[in-house]
């Protein structure tokens, strides 16, 4: 007799690859609608499956887990970012709890210097003027914006995202500057010839350029504060690509407003989906709808390593990506 295959209550739709292999090997509950699911529909889930794999739209805390049913031994998140489940109570319960972390790191630092480039060189500025008709012509001093090439840039965060957007930005002409818990290795902090800041208020004070790409956690809610932000020079711009809770929107807003600051790249918000209405009507400010990892490569990606992290939990070993507390 062929072994009971678990039951995956997946919360919202993934590329069809990825469903047809999980329809495969597994006894799964697809979201063919694609809607969010409620708090009542995900207790009721956590209630009956084996395994939970959930996206960042689904809020996964110790009192949602209270009503797990004595089969729920996994929940295997689709995305690396995992802030939104609480993985100390999970394991509490006796829960493992599975990321997607590497896969997206290029597509996110792709972005992530797209952005520096849109707000630099008012890139949406100029599509917007003539997608709508307005274009008369080449003038010698108007739609100017500033050149990177030279021009320093401070990463907050140097896991892998950190460095593969200091390896674009490097060959893009930038000085590259970073801020993290600790030092690169010698190899990488001479490869990118990187100048480490132990201090991230001292970093924000000389940078033209601030990217975010450290994860989500109580250490770094806010770690971009009204204070910290007053730091940076009136020139400079701030891309985030990690998550909207680091950054203290509604005081960037209030700099981006007054002149504090030149412009910003937001692919993150802090109360998403709900855009501060003060950003949207910012012409320096270029917002787009966390799309960091959205190319077709990068979401079959994380559903094949969503995959592999269940099947080697059906098959009694630890799975790749186990997320525990000490690491969020």
């Amino acid at each position: 007799m062929a072994a009971r295959k678990p039951k995956v209550i997946v919360t919202r739709k993934l590329p069809d690859p990825v469903e047809t292999r999980m329809r495969e090997l597994f006894d799964t509950e697809l979201n063919l609608t694609d809607e969010p699911m409620s708090r009542a529909q995900l207790s009721e889930a956590v209630g009956r499956a084996d395994v939970l794999a959930p996206t960042i739209t689904d809020k996964i805390d110790a009192t949602l887990l209270e009503k797990a049913g004595p089969k729920l031994k996994l929940i295997a998140n689709f995305g690396a970012g995992i802030d939104h489940v609480d993985v100390a109570a999970a394991n509490a319960r006796g829960i493992t709890v599975t990321n997607t972390p590497g896969v997206l790191t290029e597509d996110t630092a792709d972005l992530t210097m797209a952005l520096i480039m849109a707000v630099a060189r008012r890139i949406v500025e100029g599509a917007n003027v003539t997608q709508a008709g307005d274009f008369a012509g080449w003038t010698p001093t108007w739609m100017m914006g500033h050149r990177i090439t030279g021009k320093r840039l401070g990463i907050i965060g140097m896991g892998r995202i950190g460095q593969a957007v200091a390896r674009r930005a490097k060959a893009f002409g930038l000085q590259i500057h970073y801020h993290n818990r600790k030092p690169v290795s010698p190899r990488i902090s001479d490869e990118l010839e990187a100048t480490y800041w132990e201090s991230l208020d001292q970093m924000l004070a000389r940078m033209d350029i601030i990217s975010v790409n450290c994860p989500h956690t109580p250490a770094t809610y806010h770690l971009l504060s009204a204070r910290r932000l007053k730091l940076m020079q009136p020139h400079a711009v701030i891309v985030n690509t990690a998550r909207g809770e680091i950054i203290n929107e509604s005081a960037l807003a209030d700099m981006l407003t007054g002149g504090a600051l030149a412009g910003a790249g937001l692919d993150v918000f802090e109360f998403e989906p709900a855009v501060n209405p003060r950003l949207l009507k910012l012409p320096n400010v270029v917002l787009l709808p966390h799309m960091g990892s959205a190319t077709v490569e990068g979401r079959i990606d994380m559903g094949e390593k969503v995959i592999i992290n269940i099947k080697t939990w059906m098959d009694g070993h630890r799975p790749p990506d186990r997320v525990i507390p000490s690491m969020v």
